[in-house]
């Protein structure tokens, strides 16, 4: 299935944007996802979202457990009218919604989780955020679907649910710690622009799943979400780059993959339900809006790492709204058509949600707290999480650097030195420099190889020998 793209491109996409420290751990966080919430999914999750409701809150564990039920050949009844759907191939295309909605919140916290701890919130908040939230809308017997709300592909059951998670977490774990304004800069940019625009590439070829896939045939509602998620995401990121543009007066990738992102998010409760004209007014909204979002974070000081709220959550807040500015009856199928009454169920419906969520997220983490601690040490997130969380790293010249600078003193200070101007990336042209495990003499003459150093201020830099 094309959304199984989505959750490397995601790892992928906060990879790139993260400190090269850190760049295994938060891809660890992405694809555990799939193992940990599949088991949750296969066990209970599936019931508890779609099984018989129970008052319309949530579904009876005992409805699919271990997806016994579930007769890949038998359609299931609902939430498809048709019953056209194999019941076991709905739960497995659902699970991938369940997988990728945790993941989603990681970007909000980096660098400041354990991964233990991350483990015991994800299993808890699929049971007690996300499920309900499916069950309620998704599931023809939950309340807010019975009041008329409505979400095509996941506007309030992913995005706002992990929006407004990853707004609690910011206010549990905290903000990095930096000893000056350039260590927060230089840990703050980007390490790998190129695993940004290649993940944002996957998760858009992704996103054609979730929202192409949520018509649940392959008809002219699906057509509609598929060319509807194209344009509302290709229109955020031209005028995402625009706004940028004219506010810090250069275009980049990074802004432009952010931008389609944030398009993706927002047309998401709506694809479906909404003509491409719209999509594209939809576009515009979202790169205006969550443009917004960010600068208001930054007002605030939320260290919300990688703006999970600001695009996640504002955007399928904004998208959810939306429908009931937009949908339009012919496209639909007639199940949901603009009103100002639809407006208002809408907006309703978003607030409540993204409370919930907020405050149960907030609680959630409290909790893991006294059960194993949430914040790595001060030691661990200063060594990098990849070293002291995995015992590993990213990038060879890591490993070499850490033990090199072990044995010889001399050579992390000169490193330290150089990193003040340019701590990512570097390629080394002419001959190579070489590192030594054992204690090395200082030499007073530089060598004849330069090393380049990709950062916002390129410069060419001499390198001491050794």
């Amino acid at each position: 299935m094309g959304v199984i793209c989505a959750q490397p491109g995601l790892a992928f996409f906060y990879g790139g944007l993260v400190h090269r420290r850190s760049v295994l751990t938060i891809i660890m966080q992405c694809v555990i996802s799939m193992g940990l919430v599949a088991i949750v999914w296969f066990f209970i999750g599936f019931s508890l979202a779609f099984g018989e409701s129970a008052g319309g809150v949530i579904g009876d564990p005992s409805s699919f457990p271990l997806f016994l039920s579930l007769d890949p050949c038998t359609p299931m009844g609902y939430p498809m009218p048709s019953g056209t759907i194999p019941g076991l191939l709905f739960a497995g295309y659902q699970m991938m919604f369940a997988i990728i909605a945790p993941a989603l919140i990681t970007g909000a916290f980096a660098d400041r989780v354990q991964f233990p701890a991350y483990l015991l919130f994800i299993t808890l908040w699929i049971l007690l955020v996300y499920c309900p939230f499916a069950h309620w809308i998704w599931n023809p017997a939950g309340f807010l679907a019975k009041w008329g709300v409505w979400d095509f592909a996941g506007g309030i059951v992913v995005h706002i649910s992990a929006g407004f998670a990853a707004l609690a977490s910011i206010f549990v774990v905290g903000s990095r710690k930096y000893t000056s304004e350039e260590e927060r800069h230089r840990d703050q940019v980007p390490h790998n622009r190129t695993f940004v625009a290649l993940g944002t590439g996957m998760l858009w070829f992704g996103w054609f799943g979730f929202n192409g896939g949520s018509a649940l045939g392959a008809g002219g509602m699906a057509a509609f979400a598929v060319v509807n998620t194209t344009m509302a995401a290709g229109v955020a990121m031209f005028f995402w780059i625009v706004i940028e543009w004219v506010h810090i007066g250069k275009p980049s990738v990074v802004g432009a993959c952010i931008g389609a992102i944030a398009g993706l998010a927002t047309i998401t409760p709506c694809a479906g339900f909404v003509r491409p004209w719209a999509a594209f007014l939809i576009g515009v909204i979202a790169a205006v809006l969550c443009y917004g979002c960010v600068l208001l974070r930054d007002v605030f000081k939320w260290d919300d790492a990688l703006d999970v709220w600001a695009v996640h959550g504002m955007g399928g807040f904004f998208g959810s709204v939306l429908v009931g500015a937009f949908a339009d009856a012919t496209v639909s199928g007639g199940g949901v058509v603009a009103s100002g009454e639809q407006f208002g169920i809408q907006l309703a419906a978003a607030c409540g949600t993204a409370v919930y969520s907020f405050v149960v997220s907030f609680a959630l983490l409290h909790i893991v707290n006294l059960i194993t601690p949430v914040v790595p040490s001060a030691e661990d997130i200063a060594a990098g999480l990849d070293s002291s969380m995995h015992g590993e790293h990213a990038y060879d010249e890591d490993a070499i650097r850490a033990s090199s600078s072990a044995k010889n003193p001399a050579f992390e200070n000169e490193l330290q030195q150089m990193a003040a101007y340019a701590p990512t990336q570097f390629v080394q042209v002419q001959q190579p420099v070489q590192y030594y495990s054992q204690p090395m003499q200082m030499s007073a003459q530089p060598m004849q190889s330069q090393m380049v150093y990709t950062t916002d201020q390129p410069g060419v830099f001499t390198a001491p020998a050794y």
